[in-house]
């Protein structure tokens, strides 16, 4: 079967527009504009909670207030409980889906933004520049019950390319910056690369966190 086929039909896929002129004050703030929709991600994506555990007196007579903090998040859980259902229903419920996807393809366009692939201030509901889509599960005939128990451990070898991609991709965006500063343009090959590592990362994702595929993802870029 031919591999590119594969990849293009792969459950997860991203593209993401070229744009042909970008604007070089936006590019030059752009770590300061981003605070703000990132904060609403991070939010939405990644907030803890901290639950208070004990209250004692200590030898001096002084009231202390022990504390525990978890980390994560909504998404976090609900890759877990998604995990918990296919495994023991074989359902992955509809809305988890599309929350999933929407909040995934928010993300991204959150990350498209910081890496100034786009001048488009990211929408929380538009798909703008950024094309991003992820296939229902049919979950009885293309999932098998038992993989999200090792999911996470089949992909540790993607997770380690990604680590060194990530870092490439930064200095990548970093070289970006003063080309766009100085020619308000993105040079293409670097363009093409960081969208690259996004698609590596989606499809990784759709494997190992959001569950919609057993299909191992390819170490590819395109």
């Amino acid at each position: 079967m031919n591999t590119d086929q594969n990849i293009t039909t792969y459950s997860a896929r991203l593209e993401i527009d070229y744009p042909n002129k970008l604007d070089r004050l936006t590019t030059f703030v752009r770590i300061i504009w981003i605070i703000p929709i990132a904060i609403i991600l991070g939010l939405i994506s990644g907030a803890g909670e901290t639950i208070n555990n004990t209250v004692f007196l200590n030898e001096a007579g002084e009231v202390v207030r022990t504390t525990r903090e978890t980390v994560g998040g909504l998404a976090s859980g609900l890759s877990v409980a998604t995990a918990l259902m296919i495994i023991f229903r074989q359902r992955y419920p509809r809305w988890w889906f599309d929350f999933s996807r929407e909040l995934t393809r928010f993300g991204y366009r959150v990350g498209a933004y910081l890496f100034l692939l786009t001048d488009q201030y990211p929408s929380t509901v538009e798909e703008q520049f950024v094309h991003l889509e992820i296939d229902y599960p049919d979950v009885q005939n293309d999932l098998n019950r038992w993989m999200p128990l090792v999911k996470w451990l089949l992909a540790i070898p993607h997770y380690i390319a990604l680590l060194f991609l990530g870092i490439a991709a930064f200095f990548a965006a970093i070289f970006a910056w003063f080309a766009i500063l100085a020619t308000g343009q993105y040079p293409r090959a670097l363009f093409d690369f960081i969208v690259g590592v996004g698609r590596w990362g989606l499809r990784v994702d759709a494997y190992a966190i959001l569950l919609v595929t057993d299909r191992y993802p390819p170490f590819r870029l395109r």
